[in-house]
C-alpha cells in the first residue's frame, strides 16, 4: 500500500491504542503473555480495515521518550528483554498507517488526533488496544465527548484482569454507547 502524505476521507477509522508497548511494568510479563491472543485479533482487524480502505491510526504512549520517533519506540519495545516484544513485532505500524504519540492516558489530550479525524470527516471510531480499563477507556471517553460513534471489539482489547476488562467494556457500552461485539461481527466499510 502506498504511503499517504495526507489523511484520507473516511467515515470510519481504526485506532490501535498503546499496542507499541514494552509491558515492562509490574505484572506486565503475565499481561503480555495473555495479550498475545488479543494482539492477533487486532492484527486481523487491522488487515481487514486496510483492505476496506479504513485508515489505521496508532495512538501510542511516547513512553517518556520526547523525540516523537516511533521507529525508536518500536526498536526499544522489541528488545529481547521486553515482555511485549512479540506483540510489538506482530503489530508494528506499516508505512501506510498513521501514528500519533501521546503523553497521557487519552489519545485526544494535547494531540492532533481530533484535528486529523475531523479533516478526514471520520464519524465512527473502532478502538482497540491496551489496557481496556486505562488508556482505551480514556480515549473512548474523549471520543464520546467529541460525538464520535464507537465500536470497541471485545476480542481486540486487553486488561490485566478479566474483571477489569468486564468493567471497562460495561462502562463503554452503558455510558458511551459503544458496540462491544467481537471483531468478526464488525461490518467494515470505507464509506466514501
Amino acid at each position: 500500500m502506498p504511503t499517504r502524505s495526507h489523511f484520507p476521507k473516511a467515515r470510519t477509522a481504526l485506532l490501535l491504542v498503546d499496542t507499541i508497548n514494552p509491558f515492562d511494568f509490574p505484572g506486565g510479563r503475565a499481561f503480555a503473555q495473555k495479550s498475545l491472543r488479543v494482539a492477533r485479533a487486532i492484527a486481523g482487524l487491522r488487515d481487514r480495515a486496510s483492505r476496506a480502505g479504513i485508515p489505521v491510526i496508532y495512538v501510542n504512549d511516547n513512553l517518556g521518550k520526547w523525540r516523537s520517533d516511533v521507529d525508536a519506540l518500536v526498536t526499544f519495545c522489541c528488545r529481547r528483554d521486553m515482555p511485549g516484544a512479540p506483540i510489538v513485532e506482530l503489530l508494528a505500524p506499516r508505512k501506510a498507517d498513521y501514528v500519533i504519540l501521546k503523553a497521557t492516558l487519552s489519545g485526544f489530550h494535547h494531540t492532533p488526533l481530533d484535528t486529523m479525524l475531523r479533516l478526514g470527516e471520520v464519524r465512527t471510531l473502532i478502538v482497540t488496544g491496551f489496557a481496556a480499563d486505562n488508556c482505551v477507556l480514556f480515549t473512548a471517553a474523549d471520543a464520546y465527548m467529541r460525538e464520535y460513534r464507537l465500536a470497541v471489539p471485545r476480542d481486540c482489547v486487553g486488561a490485566k484482569t478479566p474483571d477489569a476488562l468486564r468493567r471497562a467494556l460495561k462502562t463503554m457500552t452503558e455510558l458511551f454507547g459503544a458496540k462491544t461485539t467481537a471483531s468478526s461481527h464488525l461490518r467494515l466499510s470505507h464509506g466514501r
